[in-house]
């Protein structure tokens, strides 16, 4: 059931579209049928600018409708996968033109946040804003040590703002659903969650801080990306402080010629900074446009604003980085194949369909010049093949995508020719020749080896209730799939070949913990080489004994 206020909003959303001419749009939503007739009878509507492109009609009217639709169709023009090409790139030309708010209101909510004065915290404040969106503003200050600082302020009543127009984004998503076949292609419900976790991110100050002092961490004594510290004293949920950022606005590209900037290098720096991020961290900045970095006059990198992060899992690092190195060869077989083993298409796929579909979207592609081909359109088009074959969408790949695009348009603008694919490509490779050789795994044993020394003790202990339970009859415990079915068919048949099995399984966890320590250094240590192959021999030899056993 709608609230009055939701009704009301519902009222001017169709007023502004009407007024735009996005019939399209406002025809999907199903309500309010005679008063939108009523609307296209008024004098106003009989000379339509049917000459105006509809990108920008609709550009138009979310900037109308306020700060946080202007934010969802940003977030909508990094979608291409979603939105016809023409209205992404109106999207684009989206900005956060909000007016600021007082900077009397300003230290106001500071003070309140603290619970004592301003001038506890600030030799000086400055209450003009240097910087104003839809969530927040930020002012210069200087803390009683002389540091200078940027204070970053939530707009007041904001949550309750965005509360509101998130609610009404969800009743336009779900009535779209319903009455439009179109929505259903789009997912706009989905959309609008994937908004609504980045907005929630934004809100909370805290985690911000905690957001740009992790990227700092990974960058610490790097010479391509500097990150600003967090003040942790002075920072709250509502109120974060950082150190002033002196650097030249990347978009400002007069400038950074006249310091001397080696731009072909400030681009290929751009493109290895992401790539390290996504791949080694799996921790990425994930709103990289041009507001949002500076660079030092001596070329490095300035990145604020991290209230938008993206992070990758082992797994899904291991997929881009597989499809991107079979994409550079144009084996779209291996492609087919690392979606099928990372689980991202139903394993009931055919591989050679899907294959062939990833080919005919692709060979198009590969037909320009190499320099001129986008990572980012290329794994737009191979997420668009993968979604007809029941795809899920990932929020991470997305954020990926977003950035990938980001980083693109970024680096091309500093220098036109820059070919993505030199600098990608030997990443890629030299990344995944170290997460998939022998110094991969010397390098698992150790992460892992503090937790089986924890477990080991334990281990004759969880055996022998494991037997009682068994013999008990009290193991009831169901496992799915046909290799521990049989599994558990054998252990009802017979204890001895359950302790042979666990016991020739330990020993070979146990063989591969002695091999790892045996290869550490520089040096192999031969006693326990010897006893790690011992181990494997034994352990070996009783799992295949309670093999035969059966």
């Amino acid at each position: 059931m709608l609230s009055l206020n939701q009704f009301a909003w519902l009222l001017r959303i169709h007023r502004v579209f009407v007024k735009h001419d996005l019939d399209e749009f406002i025809e999907a939503i199903h309500l309010f049928r005679p008063y939108r007739i009523l609307l296209r009878a008024a004098p106003w509507r009989w000379w339509k600018k049917n000459n105006i492109p509809r990108g920008t009609r609709l550009r138009e009217a979310l900037e109308e409708l306020g700060p946080i639709f202007v934010k969802f169709g940003q977030m909508m023009s990094t979608r291409p996968d979603l939105l016809p090409e023409d209205i992404a790139e109106e999207l684009k030309k989206l900005q956060d033109q909000v007016p600021p708010f007082s900077g009397d209101e300003a230290v106001a909510i500071i003070e309140r946040s603290y619970g004592e004065s301003l001038e506890s915290h600030f030799r000086n404040f400055d209450k003009t804003p240097v910087a104003s969106a839809s969530v927040a503003q930020v002012h210069f200050a200087e803390l009683h040590d002389g540091t200078e600082v940027a204070v970053k302020v939530l707009r007041p009543g904001i949550e309750e703002v965005i509360e509101r127009d998130l609610n009404l984004l969800y009743t336009l998503a779900r009535l779209a659903m319903r009455y439009w076949s179109e929505a259903r292609r789009l997912r706009l419900v989905e959309v609008v969650d994937e908004f609504n976790n980045t907005l929630h991110q934004e809100l909370d100050l805290m985690q911000e801080s905690a957001n740009a002092s992790q990227l700092r961490a990974n960058f610490n004594g790097s010479d391509m990306l500097y990150v600003a510290k967090v003040y942790w004293d002075h920072t709250r949920r509502n109120v974060m402080v950082m150190e002033r950022i002196h650097g030249i606005p990347i978009s400002d590209i007069d400038a950074l010629k006249q310091a001397g900037i080696d731009m072909r290098r400030l681009a290929h720096n751009g493109v290895e900074i992401f790539f390290t991020q996504a791949f080694r961290d799996g921790f990425f900045h994930a709103d990289m446009h041009p507001g949002n970095i500076f660079v030092s006059p001596d070329g490095q990198y300035q990145a604020v604003d991290f209230g938008i992060m993206g992070s990758l899992g082992d797994r899904d690092k291991r997929y881009l980085a597989q499809n991107f190195v079979a994409f550079f060869n144009r084996d779209y077989r291996a492609v087919a194949d690392a979606h099928l083993r990372a689980g991202w298409v139903p394993p009931e796929t055919r591989p050679e369909e899907f294959e062939s579909a990833i080919r005919a979207v692709c060979e198009p592609i590969f037909a320009k010049p190499i320099k001129d081909i986008s990572f980012g359109r290329l794994l737009m088009h191979l997420f668009q093949t993968a979604r007809r074959f029941n795809m899920e969408i990932q929020p991470q790949l997305v954020l990926l995508q977003k950035t990938l695009f980001q980083i693109e348009g970024l680096g091309r603008r500093l220098y036109p020719d820059l070919d993505l694919w030199v600098t990608a490509k030997p990443y890629l490779e030299r990344w995944m020749r170290e997460q998939m050789g022998p110094r991969a795994l010397i390098k698992t044993l150790r992460r892992e080896l503090p937790k089986w020394w924890q477990i080991m003790p334990e281990f004759p202990g969880i055996l022998h209730e494991l037997l009682q339970r068994q013999q008990n009859g009290e193991y009831i415990q169901r496992w799915q799939s046909q290799d521990v079915s049989r599994l558990e068919k054998s252990l009802q048949n017979s204890q001895k070949r359950l302790y042979l099995a666990v016991v020739g399984g330990s020993l070979a966890i146990v063989s591969a913990i002695l091999l790892g320590l045996a290869a550490q250094g520089s040096n192999i240590n031969l006693w326990l080489l010897g006893a790690g192959i011992s181990c494997a021999s034994v352990g070996g030899c009783l799992m295949l004994w309670a093999g035969l056993r059966d």
